[in-house]
């Protein structure tokens, strides 16, 4: 039975993974953060008693800044396979807060690596980096010979972890890759997120009639569904060498665009006159007075101080050295999201 550690297996990703892993068989373990409230509830599903005997899944306490919990984390489950996804991974978040996002998104990495390098080098790492590494693009579509330009504080700590690996793959000869995965998303995203802030705030929209704020909606992304990603991240670590790899759909759309999708959904006749003028651009208003019908406002402190304007992904080396393609479109994507949150209500 093959042994897998998955740093951030409480994140959409991890989740995902996880249940990836096991369904092949393995025996997961997973980093979680201490928390006074519980903070597992992407494992519910998949969670098994301690006290029971023949179980797969198994949790340890850790945290992305402590070097010695990772270290023994790491020498007591000796992995064969190790996914290193956590991160403090949002991207406006990371301006308040840049100093912890360099703590646990680049020396993290570098804890992670440490780690492996003493207790299990001849496992396999994969390394969770991002389309953000691109920042302000300099070429268009973007693949792993593109040249970085990152616009954030996670940009640029991704930039770190990214490039600590590669140093370490090539000085003490490593198995460790890098991810550059696109946006990815799914039921499971985070609240914060703006395609969750979307489909959670058009169906509190319908329920109470409350507005909800978004920034910039004619930044473009290549938006890909999370299960299809997470085995990617598997397909790397299954290769005779160890590679970089960009996993992306290769389509973009604006957030503007995924709102008009995601507006077919709403079952509410209610809501019907909200799609037709949403079409014609007419829903977006600043802090309009209450007696306007608004959905949807713009606020400028949900812009960024440094903004990417357009991602798009080439994957064409993953799907020519690892067969992997994404399987769930655009539209696919948006409905899955949304029928999740109309089944919640």
């Amino acid at each position: 039975m093959k042994k897998a550690l998955i740093t951030g297996i409480t994140g959409q990703d991890g989740s995902y993974l996880a249940e990836l892993l096991l369904s092949k068989g393995y025996e997961v373990h997973g980093i979680i953060r201490r928390s006074s409230s519980f903070n597992t509830a992407r494992l519910d599903h998949i969670y098994q008693d301690p006290h029971v005997n023949d179980r797969h899944l198994f949790l340890h306490y850790g945290d992305m800044t402590d070097s010695l919990a990772i270290d023994r984390i790491m020498n007591e489950v000796k992995p064969q396979e190790i996914y290193h996804l956590a991160a403090q991974s949002h991207v406006h978040v990371s301006f308040d807060i840049p100093k912890y996002t360099g703590e646990v998104d680049a020396l993290g990495t570098l804890y992670v690596l440490e780690a492996m390098r003493n207790h299990v080098p001849n496992a396999k790492l994969y390394n969770a980096t991002t389309s953000e590494l691109y920042g302000k693009v300099l070429e268009i579509p973007q693949k792993e010979t593109t040249p970085f330009n990152p616009r954030s504080p996670y940009g640029v700590a991704k930039l770190y972890s990214y490039h600590i690996v590669k140093n370490y793959r090539e000085a003490y000869y490593l198995y460790a890759v890098n991810g550059i995965l696109f946006n990815h998303e799914s039921e499971r995203r985070g609240s914060t997120f703006v395609t969750k802030k979307i489909t959670e705030g058009l169906i509190k929209y319908v329920k109470t009639g409350r507005p909800f704020y978004l920034g910039n909606v004619y930044a473009k992304r290549d938006w890909g569904y999370a299960p299809d990603f997470v085995e990617g991240m598997w397909m790397m670590l299954q290769q005779d060498k160890p590679e970089d790899f960009v996993l992306a759909t290769g389509e973009t759309h604006t957030i503007k665009e995924f709102v008009d999708e995601s507006l077919y959904f709403i079952p509410d006749r209610r809501f019907e006159w909200a799609k037709d003028r949403f079409l014609r651009e007419c829903l977006w208003e600043v802090f309009p007075d209450e007696s306007t019908k608004l959905v949807i406002g713009i606020d400028d402190k949900y812009y960024r101080p440094a903004e990417v304007d357009l991602l798009l992904g080439d994957a064409t080396k993953a799907k020519e050295k690892l067969g992997w393609e994404p399987k769930t479109k655009f539209k696919d994507l948006v409905k899955k999201m949304m029928l999740n949150e109309l089944n919640s209500i």
